[in-house]
C-alpha cells in the first residue's frame, strides 16, 4: 500500500468539526423553504423540528432568543422560509440548521389538501348544521371506534366507568393512523351501523367496561389522541367522512388535543376536543340521574297527597248533600281509605326500590375503585423494582468500575485516552486516581 495516497485517520469528534467548518465556510448564510413537521417547544423555550420537501428533510434548532421574535405559532404542515447557519451536532453527527429567523411562505402542501376537501364537503352539504342529530339523553349502549393499543381508549374507559358503569359499550378496534387507517376505521364504522340497525351479523368485540355482548348502538365515538398533521391524516379521508355522514346514529368525533381539527370533525354530528370530552358527552354522571329520581319521588307523592285532599274534600261535599244516609257515605270512605292505602303502598314499594338500586350503584362503584386502585398499586411495586434493577451501584458491585477522563466525561472507548493521561475509576466505596500507561485494542 502506498503511505503516501493511503486516507487520513480521523478522530470521529475531529472529523465533525472538519465538516462544520466546511460548512460554515461554503454555505452560510443560508436561507431554505420547506415545510414544518414534528415541531415543539421545550420548557427552555427553545424549538425543535425538521423541515422537508419532496426530495429531502434537515433537522432544525430555533433557540429561545430567536423564538421569541416570532410573529406567529409554527404549526406542522406550514411552509415557511428559514433564515440561520448549517452546522453539525457533533454529539450525534447530526446535520443540523440553526434558524435564526423564521416567516411563513404559504400554507404546507397536506394543510392546501386540507383546505381543498373541506370547501368541497361543506359545498356538498356534509357539514350542514341542520343534518346534525342531538345526542341522547340516556343512550342503551355506546358504540366505540378506536385502536385498542391508544392511550383514547384508555381515557374513554375510565371516564365511562366513572360516569355511567351501567351503560354497556361495544368496542371494534381500528388503525387510527397510516395508510391503511381510513379503510380500517370505514368498516369497523360499518358494523357499528349494522348493530345500531339490528342487522344480523354485526359483530363487534366485546364490551371493556361492563364485559357483556354487543347491545343496541344509540351513539358511537369515534376517537383518537393528539398527534402531528400527518399522525392525524387518516381523519381527513373523503371516504371515511362520507361514510361518517351515513350513520343511523349521533356520531360524536374526538380526535387529537382541543386546537386540532379534521375533516371527520365536520363531518361528525358532534365534535368533541378530546377523547375523554367525547365520552363526557354522552355520560350524564349517576349522580345527576340519582338527583333526578330522587326529585321524580317527591313530586310523585306531592300529587298523590294532592289526590287524597282533593277526593277527601269531594266526600265532604257528597256527605253533606246525602244527609241522613250515613250508610253511603262510610262505604265510600271506607272504599276510598282502601285506595289510599294501595296507593301509598305503591309508592314506598316504588321509594324502596328505587332506594336498593342506589345502593346496588354504590356498591358496584366501589368495587371498581377497590379493583382499580389494586392494580395501580401494583404497577407501582413493579415500577419500583425495574427502577431499583437499573441502580448503576449494582453493576459496581460486582466488580465494574465507571472510568472518566479529566473532564468527567465517561470514558467508554480506548481511543479516548492515550498514555499517560489521567483518568478517575468509581467503585462502590470510592474513587481512585490512575494513569494510562498503554492501550490496547480488543
Amino acid at each position: 500500500m502506498n503511505l503516501a495516497t493511503a486516507p487520513r485517520i480521523w478522530q470521529v469528534g475531529a472529523l465533525c468539526r472538519a465538516i462544520a467548518d466546511t460548512l460554515e465556510s461554503r454555505f452560510n448564510p443560508v436561507a431554505v423553504q420547506g415545510e414544518i413537521t414534528g415541531f415543539s417547544r421545550a420548557s427552555s423555550g427553545h424549538c425543535y423540528f425538521t423541515v422537508k420537501d419532496g426530495q429531502g428533510q434537515i433537522r432544525c434548532a430555533m433557540f429561545r432568543r430567536a423564538a421569541l421574535l416570532l410573529d406567529f405559532s409554527p404549526r406542522d404542515g406550514e411552509l415557511v422560509e428559514l433564515r440561520g447557519r448549517l452546522g453539525v451536532y457533533e454529539a450525534r453527527g447530526d446535520l443540523q440548521l440553526i434558524v435564526e429567523s423564521m416567516q411563513r411562505a404559504g400554507q404546507g402542501a397536506l394543510f392546501e389538501q386540507f383546505l381543498r376537501l373541506k370547501s368541497q364537503l361543506e359545498a356538498e352539504g356534509l357539514f350542514d348544521s341542520a343534518r346534525k342529530r342531538p345526542l341522547p339523553l340516556m343512550p342503551r349502549g355506546i358504540g366505540l371506534v378506536t385502536s385498542p393499543g391508544a392511550a383514547a381508549l384508555h381515557d374513554v374507559v375510565t371516564a365511562l366507568r366513572r360516569r355511567v358503569p351501567h351503560i354497556p359499550v361495544t368496542l371494534v378496534p381500528a388503525l387510527v393512523q397510516g395508510a391503511h387507517a381510513p379503510a380500517s376505521m370505514r368498516a369497523a364504522l360499518s358494523k357499528l351501523y349494522a348493530l345500531a340497525e339490528g342487522v344480523d351479523g354485526a359483530n363487534g368485540s366485546k364490551d371493556p367496561v361492563s364485559k357483556q355482548s354487543p347491545c343496541p348502538i344509540d351513539v358511537i365515538l369515534l376517537v383518537r389522541g393528539g398527534g402531528s398533521m400527518e399522525d392525524l391524516w387518516a381523519f381527513n379521508d373523503e371516504q371515511l367522512a362520507r361514510t361518517i355522514v351515513q350513520s343511523p346514529v349521533p356520531v360524536i368525533c374526538g380526535v387529537g388535543h382541543e386546537t386540532d381539527f379534521t375533516i371527520a370533525d365536520f363531518c361528525a354530528d358532534l365534535r368533541a376536543p378530546t377523547p375523554t370530552a367525547a365520552a363526557e358527552l354522552v355520560s350524564q354522571p349517576r349522580a345527576v340521574w340519582l338527583g333526578a329520581i330522587d326529585l321524580l319521588a317527591d313530586r310523585l307523592s306531592d300529587s298523590v297527597q294532592t289526590q287524597f285532599d282533593v277526593r277527601h274534600q269531594r266526600l265532604d261535599l257528597v256527605a253533606q248533600r246525602l244527609g241522613r244516609p250515613s250508610g253511603l257515605v262510610v262505604r265510600q270512605q271506607t272504599r276510598l281509605a282502601r285506595l289510599a292505602e294501595r296507593m301509598r303502598h305503591s309508592v314506598l314499594l316504588k321509594m324502596q326500590r328505587l332506594t336498593q338500586q342506589q345502593k346496588a350503584l354504590e356498591a358496584e362503584m366501589r368495587q371498581t375503585l377497590q379493583r382499580r386502585a389494586a392494580r395501580q398499586s401494583e404497577q407501582l411495586e413493579r415500577a419500583a423494582l425495574r427502577l431499583q434493577l437499573l441502580d448503576p451501584h449494582l453493576v459496581l458491585q460486582r466488580g465494574y468500575a465507571l472510568l472518566t477522563d479529566a473532564q468527567g466525561q465517561p470514558v467508554t472507548k480506548v481511543a479516548q485516552v492515550r498514555p499517560g493521561d489521567a483518568v478517575r475509576a468509581a467503585v462502590t466505596d470510592g474513587e481512585i486516581d490512575l494513569q494510562v500507561s498503554q492501550r490496547r485494542l480488543l
